[in-house]
């Protein structure tokens, strides 16, 4: 009997265990909550008007597609037509702040967000850095940014199945097959050398590694010029966090992270900090910017100058890029964390932001908008602004999930 014991127990603690398993986490769907403006917080307190300026911006693009174009895989967002009166009244509402949130209450709704039924987001920064850089390489400037390859192959898929709008592949040709395109170590140890791809030469790979987290920046020469580069491409390699990994590592503990202490960490272990880097196998390609505004920011995902802290990152799979959005959080600031309540519109994309309430918010140039970028890794609200003509729609199906 004892031997029957035995050979039951070893049956039944794995059957045990497999009845203890959680169920697998439920995959990310947004679901969109009838709100009105009186539930956002500080709406009366802000001037939503730089906001507008960037929902313009987004309306010029939208302007030259075809009317009947959808503004996302889910039609429930409408075609470019039901976004295209609230565009032409937009230029007229930018007198006084006022008048710029009385135009938002007369042409949009307001829905909350939610992924199934938790209405928290994850909001993050981005920023354009400031490197040292030449034209030409010499014994400091050693280290290349690339322009885009004219190899480096992307399909759309989303052009040969509506459902994968969005999905993109990225490698280059052998033959007749798409392949992989070289990685971060590959490309750092000469992959691209000699094909004449070096846009800039900058003296801190380190900078260099965050310049291309961030997707642009500015360069600085020695005769004073300002370069601005912003994002050509990617090679195709999926992101991973350079944080995800000094933690796993025993480096950093989670609540010690953030930009400052990351870069430190790699300045300190020279030895390390290239293996580390490589981990992360994405790398971006550059190109330079035209003169901008001081207060403008670079181009991002829809192809218009982002605007400092109005612009937002999403994920386009589950947002449409040029809506407006409002967003309730905390920013860091030196001397302590300060309320941030206000207009923002959906324009840009980034590698790590996936999911539905996944947000990161471009805070321009400078040490300031450094400083926050760096420490900002905050929960926070997100509501979506809906042109009147396609509520109804959505009211009628506000406990659908999308996504």
């Amino acid at each position: 009997m004892k031997g029957w014991a035995f050979v039951f127990a070893l049956l039944l603690v794995p059957l045990a265990a497999c009845e203890r398993r959680p169920p697998p986490p439920a995959e990310p769907r947004l679901v969109l909550a009838p709100a009105s403006f009186a539930e956002l917080p500080g709406w009366q307190d802000d001037d939503p008007r730089p906001a507008l300026r960037a929902f313009s911006r987004s309306c010029q693009v939208w302007m030259a597609r075809p009317p009947d174009a959808p503004l996302a895989q889910d039609r429930r967002f409408g075609v470019i037509a039901d976004w295209l009166p609230a565009c032409a009244a937009a230029a007229g509402a930018t007198s006084a702040p006022g008048a710029a949130r009385r135009f938002l209450e007369e042409h949009f709704v307001v829905f909350g967000l939610r992924n199934h039924e938790d209405p928290g987001a994850f909001l993050t920064g981005y920023y354009e850095p400031l490197l040292a850089g030449a034209r030409r390489p010499d014994d400091r400037f050693r280290y290349p940014l690339y322009r885009l390859p004219e190899d480096l192959v992307t399909v759309e898929l989303g052009l040969f199945d509506p459902e994968l709008d969005g999905r993109r592949l990225v490698g280059r040709l052998d033959g007749q097959r798409l392949v992989p395109y070289p990685e971060r170590a590959e490309i750092d140890h000469g992959a691209l050398a000699g094909r004449g791809l070096e846009l800039l030469w900058v003296d801190d790979p380190i900078g260099l590694f965050f310049l291309q987290i961030q997707g642009s920046g500015r360069i600085r020469l020695a005769d004073g010029r300002t370069i601005r580069v912003g994002y050509a491409g990617q090679n195709g390699h999926p992101y991973r966090a350079i944080g995800r990994d000094l933690v796993e590592m025993g480096a950093l503990a989670p609540e010690q992270l953030s930009l400052f202490s990351i870069r430190a960490w790699l300045r300190d272990h020279p030895g390390e900090a290239r293996r580390v880097m490589a981990r992360n196998r994405s790398y971006v390609f550059f190109r330079e910017l035209g003169q901008a505004r001081d207060d403008e920011g670079p181009p991002g995902s829809m192809g218009v100058a982002l605007e400092p802290g109005r612009s937002l990152a999403v994920d386009r799979r589950y947002l449409p890029l040029g809506v407006p959005l409002w967003l309730a959080t905390t920013l860091p600031y030196p001397d302590g964390e300060r309320p941030f309540a206000r207009l923002v519109v959906a324009q840009d994309t980034g590698g790590a932001i996936r999911g539905p309430l996944r947000a990161d918010l471009f805070l321009g140039a400078g040490p300031e908008a450094e400083w926050i970028a760096g420490h900002l890794k905050h929960p926070g609200r997100l509501w979506l602004l809906l042109p009147r003509g396609l509520a109804p729609v959505f009211a009628a199906r506000s406990r659908t999930p999308l996504g």
